[in-house]
């Protein structure tokens, strides 16, 4: 049975989001990756252990022995396999990372702007989350 080396959750309807996803598809000719989209049937066989709007609001993914991984973690890891992760080492700099994680999770939360900045598409209903 296929058992990848990592699982990532990602919103499918977010414009720069697909566009890293088929970045690493091409790059992942091993298939070390599976890519769940969070509005397909797919992701209904995860919902006991991964939460909606918590993977709409930061990345998720599980490595192969079902560690949870959150945001820029599973960013460096799905690079890493797809032999890229030099060009995301700094995400592992220890003096680095508090200020990327800002970047981060400024980008997740206004991805749907940045889209629309970037990529002149209309950025997608589910990338602004509702208010708790």
């Amino acid at each position: 049975m296929y058992q990848p080396q990592l699982t990532i959750f990602y919103d499918a309807q977010c414009p720069l989001c697909n566009k890293e996803m088929e970045h690493l598809r091409r790059l992942d000719t091993d298939q070390h990756i599976r890519m769940i989209n969070l509005h397909s049937e797919q992701f209904t066989a995860y919902k006991a252990s991964i939460d909606f709007q918590q993977a709409m609001a930061k990345l998720h993914g599980f490595d192969r022995n079902g560690e949870l991984l959150l945001g820029l973690d599973v960013t460096y890891e799905a690079w890493r396999l797809v032999g890229r992760g030099f060009w995301f080492r700094p995400i592992k700099w220890r003096w680095l990372r508090p200020l990327l994680d800002v970047g981060y999770n400024f980008f997740a939360k206004h991805r749907g702007r940045i889209s629309k900045l970037l990529m002149g598409k209309q950025h997608c209903d589910s990338c602004q989350l509702p208010r708790k």
